[in-house]
């Protein structure tokens, strides 16, 4: 792992003395699974599973919060049985769906999930139409119940079909009282007041968590990251963790520490097993 500044390599030190007190929440596509071009084969990292119950001994809870919804990533990940063996160990997996808008736990086997949005219907119905004057039909639309999700990955030209598409997708969802979450080479359209930042606040409030680790890595973590930062002014130690891609660096001017992919933050979290089984035997 890669220390942005001193400053960062203390917020680690502080992290790992605290490691008891700490909530780690986790973005699912492209920090727990790599990013591939059909979002149903976005399948959790093989030792993924493993590193989660590993950790969930040496912290005070784990999540995942995710912009899918909360049963995909149950399914791609084998989230069940992570939670099963996170329970045994006596602690808790959580996942936040959607953005938070849907929630789910290992003690409490049922998503949670409100209503979806009002003008999400009818925006549907006039995506198809769109996609076809932006040349970009065969773009991959995934209907998420409270969201839908404009995949180019897997047109000719993805980012440019991107940015093409950008601008009328956003004047499209604003007629109908929604919101646009770009993404890397996705474009969401959602209900607005809802985001990532606020499971973080919900966490932090229901775990009485003294530390927090978030990792991340697109523009849809951006508002957990700026929630994570502003922990500190209440003296709780806080850690953000870039996943780094080509395609996407929102998040690098915010972030302690950047690794490269699922790969780089499944052994950052091996590393902060390792310390804080030094620090507790200490």
């Amino acid at each position: 792992m890669e220390f942005t500044s001193p400053e960062a390599e203390q917020r680690y030190a502080d992290l790992v003395a605290r490691v008891g007190e700490v909530v780690v929440g986790l973005d699912f596509d492209g920090v727990l699974s790599p990013i591939v071009e059909d979002p149903a084969q976005a399948h959790i990292h093989t030792s993924a599973p493993q590193v989660l119950v590993d950790l969930s001994d040496v912290v005070r809870a784990v999540a995942v919060v995710t912009g899918r919804p909360a049963r995909q990533a149950l399914a791609l990940g084998g989230l069940d049985e992570v939670g099963d063996a996170i329970g045994q160990h006596g602690k808790e997996l959580f996942i936040f769906g959607q953005y938070g808008n849907e929630r789910w736990s290992s003690t409490n086997r049922r998503v949670v999930s409100p209503r979806p949005p009002h003008g999400l219907a009818s925006f549907g119905r006039e995506l198809p139409a769109l996609l076809r004057r932006s040349d970009a039909a065969d773009a991959f639309v995934e209907e998420k119940g409270l969201a839908v999700a404009v995949h180019t990955r897997r047109l000719e030209d993805p980012a440019a079909a991107y940015e093409r598409l950008l601008p009328p997708i956003t004047e499209l969802a604003q007629t109908h009282g929604l919101v646009v979450e770009p993404g890397r080479n996705v474009i969401e359209v959602r209900a607005p007041g809802q985001h990532k930042g606020h499971a973080v606040e919900t966490l932090v409030k229901e775990q009485a968590a003294g530390g927090f680790l978030y990792a991340g890595d697109d523009l849809g973590d951006v508002e957990a990251f700026e929630a994570v930062a502003a922990l500190r002014d209440r003296g709780i130690a806080t850690l953000l963790v870039y996943a780094a891609s080509d395609e996407e660096s929102a998040l690098m001017p915010l972030a302690d520490v950047t690794v490269p992919g699922p790969d780089g933050v499944l052994e950052l979290l091996r590393q902060l097993i390792v310390d804080a089984g030094e620090v507790q035997r200490a």
